[in-house]
């Protein structure tokens, strides 16, 4: 039998009024006891008594069990979380920031009190992604998490590529739809798809990374010519995070950019939709696609969370709890495109092998093998310089770079 949830929810914008309207037309077993809100100067739809701006009304209250974190800010979310978890509170949360930068701790506070936080909101909207990885996957060994993670960019490049508008133009629709936020630059700059990345690979791997140690390169410096070349070779562009495990002792993780084909899974995933293709030993390949933006898509899966509890569900982070040898590296090689105007960037860059060299008039480009730690290096030029850079081939390519010893060699 399913236990009676109090809930107090933190944040009534997009995702807040999406679920409210979804949880209006649903006979469920919780009540919503109060809105924690910034502005109460707002007009709002519901009563005033269910809003409040003190945050302390709900964390403090013994009547409510369950908190709904849906806030912008990924300090007083956190603050939020830690607070509830460590007093006896049940948790769903949507900041994927937050969650990100503390997963480590938010894994221990779990264990040391008894508390479940669940976040299937926070990656890639409508998609439960994370229920899979944690109980479909958890036997499973996976060769690679890849995809479409955020459904502002992937707008953005469905527009200009299939409608032929320009990226401001794309960029502004996005905004008015509310797929991107007026500063942008975590979407279009790979910082929200990379945030998903690090909490999607923790439940796929059991490796915890630091986001500030992924690289992430965006679309902020998509060109003509980048889409020039696509159409010219009959390829679409899409901003693709990847995981893949390289060997028994090794994952790496990137944001990128990405060249598809019309073959490939997320070729056809266009507008404010996500997908993810998980690559695993045993299942083989599969796909999961589904809305990631917009109020009711991450509201349904914030929904799915607080039924779940209900039943006491929890994460068990299976994988994580194993002892074994996988760690996360940056010393990968992988093949990329770079369009350029500065000779000396190239040089910087020092790609191991260049496969293609292109000039005509303003429109240069490189195809060739690049060590991932001189992206890594190169990153703030690329984006002062305005350069582009997207990964090319399959991801089998994507190998682990071993340094040659050369007693070894002499040997």
């Amino acid at each position: 039998m399913s236990k009676k949830l109090k809930l107090g929810i933190f944040g009534f914008g997009v995702v807040g009024q999406g679920l409210h309207d979804i949880i209006r037309t649903k006979a469920l077993n919780f009540e919503i006891v109060k809105f924690a809100i910034k502005d109460a100067s707002k007009k709002r739809t519901l009563p005033a008594e269910l809003f409040t701006t003190d945050k302390n009304e709900i964390l403090n209250n013994a009547e409510i069990n369950t908190i709904v974190e849906l806030i912008n800010d990924p300090v007083a979310a956190f603050d939020i979380v830690k607070r509830a978890l460590t007093s006896g509170k049940n948790v769903v949360s949507a900041s994927k920031k937050m969650i990100a930068d503390n997963l480590e701790e938010l894994i221990y506070l779990q264990k040391q009190h008894g508390t479940s936080l669940l976040y299937e909101g926070s990656v890639c909207g409508s998609i439960p992604i994370i229920r899979n990885l944690e109980e479909y996957y958890d036997n499973e060994l996976l060769h690679s998490i890849s995809g479409i993670f955020n459904g502002s960019s992937n707008y953005i490049l469905s527009k200009v590529y299939n409608e032929g508008l320009d990226y401001d133009t794309a960029l502004k629709q996005a905004q008015d739809l509310g797929f991107a936020e007026t500063d942008p630059t975590s979407d279009v700059g790979g910082f929200d798809a990379k945030y998903k990345l690090v909490i999607a690979s923790a439940h796929a791997y059991g490796v915890v990374v630091k986001p500030e140690d992924v690289l992430n390169i965006g679309i902020q410096t998509l060109s003509a010519y980048d889409l020039q070349y696509a159409k010219e070779k009959r390829l679409k562009i899409k901003l693709v995070p990847v995981a893949k495990e390289l060997d028994d002792q090794h994952v790496a993780m990137f944001v990128l950019p990405r060249f598809v084909n019309s073959d490939h899974f997320l070729y056809n995933v266009d507008n404010e939709y996500n997908g993810v293709v998980v690559q695993a030993a045993f299942a083989d390949q599969q796909f999961f696609f589904g809305k990631g933006a917009g109020g009711h898509p991450t509201g349904s899966a914030v929904l799915s969370d607080i039924a779940a509890l209900r039943y006491d569900y929890q994460y068990e982070y299976k994988k994580a709890h194993e002892k074994k040898d996988l760690k996360f590296t940056n010393d990968i090689e992988l093949n990329v495109y770079v369009r350029y105007e500065d000779e000396s960037l190239i040089e910087a860059l020092a790609f191991d092998y260049i496969h293609e060299r292109f000039y005509s008039g303003n429109f240069r480009f490189v195809i060739g093998t690049i060590k991932l730690k001189n992206l890594i290096a190169n990153q703030s030029r690329i984006s002062a310089e305005g350069a582009f850079v997207a990964c090319t081939g399959d991801l089998k390519e994507i190998k682990l770079h071993v340094l040659t010893d050369l007693a070894t060699e002499v040997l």
